[in-house]
């Protein structure tokens, strides 16, 4: 991605498309991710995370997000965001931290921005 900074979750996830990062995802009831433009599904073990940006509000901070990029075992990227602190996504978390797990498992790391 370039190499300036973003300033907002908006700029981030158009200049994320721009990159193949294309379908919006979330999690299911059971912990999976979907895309809305289809019925598949992938479970952690099938996820890596390729980068992730955190937001955090100037002025209000019930508007801090991280936003991940992702991409499945295969190659559908896209991304997930959820507000972080108080009013985090639970199963947002839970399913980033089994990826991150199964990452660390198979030695390899997430990047960092």
């Amino acid at each position: 991605m370039e190499n300036h900074k973003m300033k907002t979750l908006s700029e981030c996830m158009a200049t994320l498309k721009t990159h193949g990062f294309e379908q919006d995802f979330f999690v299911t009831e059971e912990g999976c991710i979907k895309n809305y433009e289809s019925d598949k599904t992938w479970c952690p073990e099938e996820v890596k995370i390729e980068n992730f940006y955190r937001f955090e509000g100037q002025s209000d901070p019930g508007d801090s997000s991280i936003l991940y990029a992702l991409e499945t075992k295969d190659g559908v990227r896209g991304m997930i965001s959820h507000p972080y602190g108080a009013d985090s996504d639970g199963k947002v978390e839970d399913f980033i931290k089994q990826v991150e797990d199964v990452s660390k498992k198979d030695h390899g790391h997430s990047k960092d921005c």
